[in-house]
């Protein structure tokens, strides 16, 4: 079966999506008479008129449920319409694993935008918090629209921040001028020390930041505070000391650990408290289907069980 594209388009009611979508279908760079399959989740305001896009090539289907999202159903659509590519304008309200988890075996996801309206975008944040995250987290870019000169940016800024540190974020004025953000997201650690030392509540960020960025790590020392975890997932003399995270909700708390080289790593207990100092380096680990960042410790110790068991990424 031949590949087809996926491009989604996620976002919360009247928050810019169709406009958006029907601006990149008419442009010419975007459209080369391939055949589309536009699958609308929702419907908003704002219309779509197909006239507009070159070539006519454009089929949109509704989808009424998100029960009507499986393998079948889906592949049955883009059958019908003969498509080269799906664009799907996402319903905000429900999880992106309702479509994920049951896209057909050969549609790669190729890109994911979130449209936010800055007026109402931080309402959202306090509100729906875990469906902000859901959809902001994966997000490749987050583009901010009617954002007026009153509209506060570092608040934005820090919102997306809280659900993604890569996502690129761009906002978009009354006018339709654009700006793209470039404020700096401080660290709280010096990744330039002698010895990074991690607190306790940094290591969620931590953590992100040398699985994201190993490079920046190599060859240098780090120190944290950390529980054991003895798994047949990581080589012999080795084990993965790590923390509990939470991305958004309890539900979705999860143990994240890094593989550490140790000559006592059999001797830590399950769940035990430690303190790793520890020199990293890149190297192939299956536990990473790759290259990844690994620990080669200098010193293990015992360690007083941390204020906050579970951390989050930011």
């Amino acid at each position: 079966m031949k590949t087809i594209p996926v491009y989604l388009f996620t976002g919360f009611l009247e928050s810019g999506k169709t406009t958006f979508i029907q601006e990149t279908l008419e442009d010419p760079r975007f459209s080369a008479e391939e055949k589309t399959l536009l699958l609308l989740c929702e419907e908003g305001e704002v219309e779509f008129d197909l006239s507009k896009v070159p070539g006519g090539t454009v089929t949109v289907e509704t989808i009424e449920s998100k029960d009507e999202l499986t393998q079948e159903y889906l592949r049955n659509l883009a059958a019908k319409s003969h498509a080269d590519r799906v664009l799907v304008e996402y319903n905000g309200m429900w999880m992106l694993s309702d479509l994920l988890s049951n896209m057909p075996k050969n549609w790669q996801l190729y890109q994911n935008i979130m449209l936010a309206d800055a007026t109402t975008f931080p309402q959202y944040s306090l509100n729906m918090r875990s469906l902000v995250i859901d959809k902001a987290g994966p997000a490749e870019m987050i583009i901010f629209n009617r954002c007026a000169d009153d509209v506060d940016r570092m608040e934005l800024h820090r919102l997306v921040r809280e659900a993604s540190r890569r996502a690129e974020i761009s906002y978009e004025a009354p006018d339709g001028t654009v700006d793209y953000d470039e404020l700096e997201d401080p660290l709280p650690f010096d990744k330039e020390a002698e010895l990074i030392k991690i607190a306790d509540d940094d290591f969620g960020l931590w953590y992100t930041d040398i699985t994201d960025n190993p490079q920046d790590y190599t060859g240098k020392r780090v120190q944290f505070k950390a529980q054991a975890c003895q798994t047949p997932r990581v080589p012999k003399g080795c084990f993965a000391p790590g923390r509990f995270l939470m991305t958004c909700c309890v539900e979705d708390i999860t143990f994240v650990g890094l593989v550490c080289k140790s000559e006592t790593a059999a001797s830590w207990h399950n769940r035990e408290w430690i303190t790793v100092t520890a020199r990293v380096k890149q190297e192939y680990q299956a536990i990473y289907n790759g290259k990844g960042p690994v620990l080669v410790a200098e010193s293990i110790t015992p360690a007083e069980k941390a204020k906050n068991e579970v951390v989050t990424p930011y």
